[in-house]
């Protein structure tokens, strides 16, 4: 609180370093943003709140440069002077950076490359990149984010979370007076969340101004000076973090009350209580790297939870369940019969469906249409003699756009210019069109704001009601917890407890998750 108070005592005698007043932004005649306004002071971290589809993201690329604002849409005030960027280069050259929430990464380069892409390389006489240097620089960056990064290691060899440290180390490479992180710890280990927090403050000292934009609420409680929400693209109110709550913020950011929002309630009756035959059976499953013997039973129209730390073995399960990993041992059983998957293939004729951890990289086809992303996975059902019969494609594609409200301007927009929300649902509406028997869920609301939480928290809970078996990777406890009939704990690669929903708290999930084998 002294050091936020403090911050608040020096902006009273400071101008803003910048300021963005009367900001907006129309797409295809679509207005994205609305007379939106921030001000942003040396040494302070303010949070940017809002929904997913609030105008977030817009906001930020226009202050990065990537996207310009409507003519006399508004004027960006930077340092006493009004500036417009030519593009993101100009803008980081004149101290803007930005680290994305959506990693931006060169798989097929290697650490050092990714970090200090965009400046100039030592060389030596012959005009030959001094290799060496290039790696001691960028591993003088990780040494101070506490990073134990191999500079030379490549960035496709590495997990999301490390991926994401690789993002931030890039950021901090360049002499910053205004850094943007976009939901910077969606992938981090507490571990890693606890070093990121010294970065920051340690970059407060240093006067550096941070927008921070992340839907976890005990975060912006514990770092932020300020904060500024937007709704549907306006500006909704700005002011010092002390001075709200968490209930007031989602109560600004959604226009309705936190007790309005979802929690499953209905009473889950577990089907072996009723000689119910489970969909999906796991006896002794093993895979070549993570997954040892593991066993359970998947019951029609539950909802398990999947819980445990980063490396736990979770996706690594949920991938080899689905064919994309390989199976080394073990049997799997659908509807109590005996199959074989190999290939994800072999999972959908068996009716399982699995919405993967990183929806662009693993679940969208970008360059495509919301409808066509949405029918993908049944494409062949509207076609004859390879003709594609596109009104059954639009009729269909429109139904699970209206049950599963996800918001666009028209079916036939690119998928990657939705928010993270929306395109989640068009993951899972994917999958819904194959009528599946087990859904998998690899953290399906990650880098998702609150109100679009609670909307495929809805999703998910209406399915099982409909009979459909749900297992969900979560790693946020109070998730796990609020929806889930029952809970299955991994510890390196095992699974070491199963708690019901009456008998699971946050201390015994932990208990299990950092049980050992």
């Amino acid at each position: 609180m002294v050091v936020k108070e403090n911050v608040r005592q020096r902006n009273n005698l400071k101008q803003p370093v910048l300021s963005m007043k009367g900001i907006s932004k129309t797409f295809s005649r679509v207005t994205v943003l609305k007379n939106v306004k921030i001000e942003l002071y040396p040494g302070e971290v303010h949070a940017l709140m809002g929904e997913n589809g609030a105008g977030k993201s817009t906001f930020m690329k226009i202050l990065a440069g990537i996207h310009q604002p409507d003519q006399n849409g508004g004027e960006i005030y930077y340092k006493g002077k009004t500036i417009l960027w030519k593009d993101p280069i100009d803008a980081r050259n004149n101290g803007i950076s930005v680290i994305h929430q959506e990693l931006n990464l060169s798989p097929n380069l290697t650490i050092s490359e990714n970090i200090l892409m965009g400046t100039k390389f030592p060389r030596n006489s012959l005009g030959m990149v001094k290799w060496d240097d290039v790696h001691e620089r960028a591993q003088r960056i990780l040494d101070s984010m506490g990073s134990k990064l191999n500079p030379r290691q490549l960035v496709s060899t590495l997990s999301v979370a490390q991926q994401q440290m690789v993002e931030i180390a890039r950021a901090l490479s360049f002499k910053a007076e205004v850094l943007i992180m976009d939901e910077p710890t969606a992938s981090l280990t507490d571990k890693e969340i606890i070093k990121l927090f010294e970065i920051i403050q340690d970059l407060k000292t240093q006067g550096v101004a941070i927008v921070y934009i992340s839907h976890r609420m005990e975060e912006i409680f514990k770092i932020s000076n300020r904060f500024t929400v937007l709704r549907d693209g306006e500006w909704i109110a700005s002011g010092p973090i002390e001075e709200t709550d968490p209930d007031h913020l989602v109560k600004l950011m959604v226009g309705r009350d936190l007790k309005d929002l979802f929690n499953r309630t209905k009473a889950f009756e577990p089907s072996y209580q009723k000689n119910d035959i489970p969909v999906l059976e796991l006896r002794n499953i093993s895979d070549k790297k993570l997954v040892k013997n593991v066993s359970f039973k998947l019951y029609p129209g539950e909802i398990v939870g999947l819980a445990g730390l980063v490396g736990a073995g979770r996706t690594e399960l949920v991938r080899t369940i689905f064919g994309a990993s390989h199976l080394t041992s073990g049997e799997i059983y659908v509807n109590d019969q005996l199959v074989k998957i190999n290939s994800p293939i072999d999972a959908i004729s068996n009716g399982i469906a699995h919405v993967p951890e990183s929806r662009k990289e693993q679940g969208l086809f970008l360059s495509m249409s919301v409808k066509e992303n949405i029918l993908m996975a049944e494409l062949q059902s509207h076609s004859k003699s390879g003709v594609v019969r596109w009104k059954d494609v639009n009729a269909t594609a429109d139904r699970y756009i209206k049950e599963l409200s996800i918001k666009i301007a028209s079916p036939e927009q690119p998928v990657s210019n939705l928010s993270g929300g929306n395109q989640q649902k068009a993951v899972i509406a994917r999958w819904l069109s194959i009528s599946p028997k087990v859904l998998l869920l690899d953290e399906p609301t990650r880098g998702v704001d609150i109100g679009a939480k609670t909307e495929i928290h809805k999703i998910i809970s209406k399915l099982a009601d409909e009979g459909l078996a749900v297992l969900m990777i979560s790693s946020e406890l109070p998730e796990v917890l609020g929806i889930s009939d029952r809970i299955l704990v991994m510890s390196e690669g095992r699974l070491t407890g199963e708690l019901s929903r009456k008998e699971a708290t946050q201390e015994e999930i932990m208990y299990f998750a950092t049980k050992g084998e």
